[in-house]
């Protein structure tokens, strides 16, 4: 992002509340509305005109605008995309259905399996072939292919995706058939698989490219009436979008290419925990970010949080890899779970509470939000324990009705199991934490790490409400709540760096290296990613970081190894495996010996510099004095301990007027306008010079 820019604004729409961060002259005015589910540029621009009058800055003063959405992935889950049709090579027309033949639950007799976002009917065979090395094998059969755009256009299709066997290594025919259909339907956008991800592994690819195209009318709607909206408001500042691998791009990428904006809203709250973690010297760190939908949980090692090459979206069955429709795209690595504030809670077939991953969303959400809502969310439940102030909710933006809230707990969860809508509630939170805490330890032990010595940041609306109960069940006892935390993701994106990857296959054994040809792969693979970062990056220089995905032959699953800068020569295939062997042991412990290696991928990332993290909390980071000031509470409140279930009155604080090095023991509640922190039993909180807050166990 430009170094110069002096006025900046982050937007991130969530599947409840759509949160702003303005960075002004040093100083951060943050926002956070109801997001618009039928219009959502309508929510960013109630929002924006709140958090510049709030700041008392002019439109036409900002010089940046990051925005971050989760529309796609909420598109494609709930099948509101286009129409999409997919012309593949003759004889493949089934390999979305196929997929890798695989079963995500070997034991369930009655499985099923997600369904592909193109219908068999509207996926049509092309005659053409080409082999694994790019040899044209049978032409692109150009009559058959306009006769199919006759079907297209009477099937009224409203997306096209393109994916033929092998054009990741030869995307002459995928060119080809653009070019015919753009002179034959102008108006229907085409989405090449060479283009949005031009990797081998067939199932892989085609679905990216269909779900591309699914959500590319929608997206690129939505982002040309958004720049509409802020223009006609006099923003004339440029509009950057937040990718899924935590990198910003300009507009026209993103229309191209919206698929790669499926996480981009958890990926800001990943980038700011990272940030944070470097700016604190903290190596091993746990970001746990709760909004109103979801609930995400990322792991953050020597400052940088963990990415991945490909991701699931719309699983069908909670929780179970294999169950939703592979993407492959760069993503920053994190698990996310159906439990946040608007999540409805159950009772389901066997009597058990369940919350998720339904949710109220904005409209009409939780009950308390008295907008038509009857079903109760873990909102309701939270402020049936007085954890939150009904006349202060979200700064007092949004009044609370506790009379519906307990009406709904009652019909809902408490009357089906015979208990009061407050001990429903508390079963209600404890599910959701345990939840969380337990998704969170399968993602450590897939990630062949625990969380011995981590320590926690705790953001979005819900993350330090329920920190310290996660933290108990995890076993972590340190907790750090920075400034903003209501709306970090949103913060994130100003801490991102504009950024882009590029992705092509060009098989190699290690042992017939031809450095020659990887060279002159990885100089056009820069180039491209040059062209997109340079488009948004206002002369601000960029690095280059290469990365070769490698495995043993005969190994079904490939792992990432840096690659030496400049020109490859012929001692590069040693240095190579060194590097593989390597990041081998890593993962596996050991090497194998003699065995051959082969290189399935590269991927060539071109970044602007990471901006550092302002106001983390360094070793010195206290009042000056040795004896914490103490505080006095605005109120007390009766709240009801979710381990224990016992009543007591807890202190209530407000944040603003805590004092640096001020010790809270607890139990507490610290409020700001957009969430508040509570702080259990046995726990205690100070504050710090730079505004954060740091919870540690006292018994611990």
């Amino acid at each position: 992002m430009p170094a110069s820019a002096a006025v900046r604004l982050a937007v991130d729409i969530g599947g409840t509340f759509t949160d702003l961060a303005l960075e002004h002259a040093g100083q951060q005015v943050t926002a956070k509305v109801l997001t618009t589910p039928s219009a959502p540029e309508q929510g960013v621009l109630e929002g924006l005109d709140r958090v510049l009058a709030a700041a008392g800055v002019a439109p036409g003063s900002l010089d940046l605008v990051v925005h971050g959405t989760t529309l796609a992935t909420n598109a494609i889950i709930e099948r509101k995309g286009a129409r999409t049709a997919l012309l593949t090579t003759e004889g493949f027309r089934d390999v979305l259905a196929m997929g890798n033949e695989s079963r995500y639950d070997q034991y369930d007799l009655n499985i099923v399996l997600p369904e592909p976002l193109v219908p068999r009917y509207l996926r049509l065979p092309v005659p053409e072939r080409v082999d694994n090395e790019g040899k044209i094998l049978r032409p692109l059969d150009e009559g058959a292919l306009r006769n199919l755009a006759a079907v297209l256009e009477r099937e009224v299709v409203e997306a096209i995706a393109v994916g033929y066997l092998h054009a990741f290594v030869n995307p002459e025919h995928e060119r080809r058939t653009r070019e015919i259909l753009a002179a034959m339907l102008p108006d229907i956008p085409v989405s090449l698989s060479s283009e949005v991800s031009p990797e081998m592994r067939e199932w892989e690819r085609f679905s990216t490219t269909a779900a591309n195209a699914y959500v590319q009318p929608l997206m690129a709607r939505y982002l040309r009436r958004l720049e509409a909206g802020l223009r006609a408001r006099g923003v004339a500042a440029p509009l950057f979008l937040m990718l899924s691998g935590g990198g910003l791009t300009t507009v026209e990428t993103a229309c191209r290419f919206p698929i790669r904006l499926v996480e981009s809203g958890p990926a800001g709250g990943a980038i700011f925990a990272a940030g944070l973690a470097r700016a604190a010297g903290m190596d091993r760190v746990v970001s746990f970010d709760m909004g109103g939908t979801t609930a995400k949980i990322c792991l953050i090692d020597g400052g940088q949080p963990q990415t991945a090459r490909s991701f699931e979206v719309a699983r069908v069955g909670r929780f179970k890899k294999g169950s939703g429709l592979p993407l492959r795209i760069p993503v920053i690595e994190m698990v996310e779970i159906g439990a946040g504030g608007g999540s409805l809670a159950r009772v389901d077939g066997l009597g058990r509470i369940a919350v998720g991953p339904d949710s109220a969303g904005a409209d009409p959400g939780p009950a308390c939000y008295a907008r038509g809502g009857t079903a109760p969310a873990v909102t309701d439940a939270n402020l049936l324990l007085g954890r939150y102030d009904p006349a202060r909710f979200a700064g007092g933006s949004l009044a609370l009705d506790a009379a519906a809230a307990r009406a709904a707990m009652a019909a809902s969860v408490g009357g089906p199991l015979g208990l009061a809508p407050e001990m429903a509630a508390l079963g209600v939170i404890e599910m959701v934490d345990e939840t969380m805490a337990n998704a969170a330890r399968v993602h450590a032990v897939e990630s062949g790490t625990s969380f011995a010595g981590r320590a926690m940041i705790a953001f979005g609306g819900g993350g330090p409400v329920h920190a310290c109960r996660v933290a108990e069940k995890l076993g972590v006892t340190r907790i750090l709540v920075p400034a903003g935390a209501g709306v970090g993701s949103a913060i994130g994106f100003l801490r991102a760096p504009v950024a882009y990857e590029v992705v092509r296959s060009l098989y190699q054994r290690l042992s017939s290296f031809d450095p020659d040809a990887v060279t002159a792969l990885l100089e056009q693979m820069a180039t491209e990613a040059q062209a997109v970062v340079a488009a948004g990056s206002f002369g601000v220089p960029a690095a280059e970081r290469r990365l070769a995905f490698m495995r043993y032959v005969g190994q079904g699953h490939e792992i990432p190894v840096p690659l030496p800068a400049g020109r490859l020569d012929a001692d590069a295939a040693e240095v190579i495996r060194a590097a593989y062997d390597a990041a081998y042991a890593r993962f596996y412990d050991r090497p194998v010996p003699g065995s051959d290696i082969e290189i399935m991928s590269y991927a060539v990332l071109v970044a602007t510099a990471t901006e550092a993290a302002a106001g983390a909390p360094a070793a010195t980071d206290r009042a000056a004095t040795d004896q914490p000031a103490p505080a006095e509470p605005h109120r007390l409140r009766a709240v009801r301990d979710t381990a224990t279930g016992a009543i007591a009155d807890w202190a209530v604080f407000e944040r603003a007027t805590l004092a640096p090095g001020t010790r809270l023991d607890g139990p507490a509640i610290i409020t700001e306008d957009e969430t508040s922190t509570l702080v259990g039993p046995g726990w205690a909180a100070v504050t710090t010079v730079s505004g954060w807050l740091e919870l540690v166990r006292s018994d611990a």
